[in-house]
Parts: structure tokens; C-alpha cells; sequence
């Protein structure tokens, strides 16, 4: 059963294949504009099984910037040279995020190692006071146990009290009888 799965799973692959293969080559032939998103809805696959190919995601790579020949020219529109810049625009203001964001990494980085180099770094008594702090935590844990149990005991005192003061409120009427 499992390798029928298997077979079935590898023939719907290669269909597939064929289908994104042959919508390549239409795009070729028309003259489109290739790209990942368009050739997956021309195909009826799902974006991510280009990703996952890597010889067919190349083979898109290349066909979309391979030159048009001249008697199927293209018309690139407006719109698409804005959206492609736009895209540009972002990828790059990302770019830019991530280098700052590794920059004050390594400047962090070069300060804590300049700093611990002179001497002036953490305080050599650092597992002494990091103990102390484990025994505190190890206290006041203690301490909140002992204040659990202690509100415990006051609020059966308190229960105790109120169905004391309920009797003692209440009126004596089998002793009048």
C-alpha cells in the first residue's frame, strides 16, 4: 500500500512538472511576463512546489530574464516597472534593517569583549552573589508558604467567628418555649 502511495504521489509530481514546463513555454512564446506567482495560477500548482523544485524554479529565473526577441516584443507596462520597483524599494529597506540590526550586534558584541579585556568587566565575586540570590529565591518561596498557610488559618478563623456571631445573633426561641 505504501509504495502504491508513493508511486501516486511521484506520478502527480510529474504532472505537475509538465503542466508548469508547458506553461513556461507558452509564456516563452507569447512573449508574457514570467513570473513565479503567474506561472503557478497557469499551471495549477501552488507556489510553494516551485520553491520546493529547484531545477524548475531556475528554469523560470532564467526564462524571465532571458531578452525577448525582437518580433515578440513584449509591452511592459507602467504598472509592472512601479510594482518591480516597489518590490525593489522594499527588499532593500529590509537589507538595510537587517545590516544595522548585525552592525549594533557586532558593536555589542567588540564592546562586552573590550570591556571584559580591561578589567573593568562583571564583578569577580559574580558565583558568590548569584548563590546569594538562589538562597533569597529560595527564601522568599519559603516565605510565601508560610503566608499561604497563615492566610489559610485566618480565613477558618474568620469563617469560625461569622458562625459564631450568626448563633449568638440568633433569636432564642426553643428556650422561650
Amino acid at each position: 500500500m505504501t509504495s502504491s502511495m508513493i508511486d501516486g504521489k511521484r506520478a502527480d509530481s510529474a504532472r505537475r512538472r509538465d503542466r508548469v514546463i508547458k506553461a513556461l513555454d507558452a509564456a516563452l512564446r507569447t512573449g508574457g511576463d514570467i513570473t513565479v506567482s503567474g506561472l503557478a495560477r497557469a499551471a495549477r500548482v501552488d507556489r510553494s512546489f516551485l520553491y520546493r523544485h529547484r531545477d524548475l524554479l531556475e528554469r523560470v529565473r532564467i526564462a524571465a530574464h532571458t531578452p525577448v526577441e525582437e518580433g515578440r516584443r513584449a509591452a511592459v507596462s507602467r504598472a509592472s516597472l512601479q510594482a518591480d520597483l516597489a518590490n525593489a524599494l522594499e527588499r532593500n529597506t529590509r537589507l538595510a534593517t537587517r545590516v544595522r540590526q548585525l552592525e549594533n550586534r557586532l558593536s555589542e558584541q567588540l564592546g562586552e569583549q573590550a570591556w571584559s579585556e580591561s578589567g573593568l568587566g562583571a564583578a569577580p565575586n559574580i558565583d558568590q552573589l548569584q548563590r546569594r540570590i538562589v538562597l533569597l529565591e529560595q527564601e522568599l518561596a519559603q516565605k510565601r508558604g508560610e503566608l499561604e498557610e497563615r492566610m489559610e488559618e485566618l480565613e477558618a478563623a474568620r469563617a469560625a467567628n461569622r458562625e459564631l456571631t450568626r448563633v449568638l445573633n440568633q433569636p432564642h426561641s426553643a428556650k422561650s418555649r
